[in-house]
């Protein structure tokens, strides 16, 4: 099983998760499946300011966002 990915403070590449952008993330959406994942389990999509209501209401309307947690610089 390969190793977990880091927390997003920690990576290299912090750039937002929406198709197409290329701006540095401010926001780690932390959201998870409750059909296939444990309800421990976190998966991040990393978000802009400017993405950040778009992918957390995607996510939210699935009823997978668990939480929103500012990244620090």
């Amino acid at each position: 099983m390969p190793d977990p990915l880091p927390a997003p403070d920690e990576r290299a590449d912090t750039t937002c998760s929406a198709r197409g952008c290329r701006a540095a993330a401010g926001f780690d959406l932390q959201w998870n499946n409750p059909k296939i994942h444990t309800p421990d389990r976190r998966k991040h999509w990393l978000a802009c300011d400017d993405h950040r209501d778009s992918l957390g209401a995607f996510l939210s309307a699935r009823g997978f966002l668990r939480d929103v947690v500012t990244l620090t610089p």
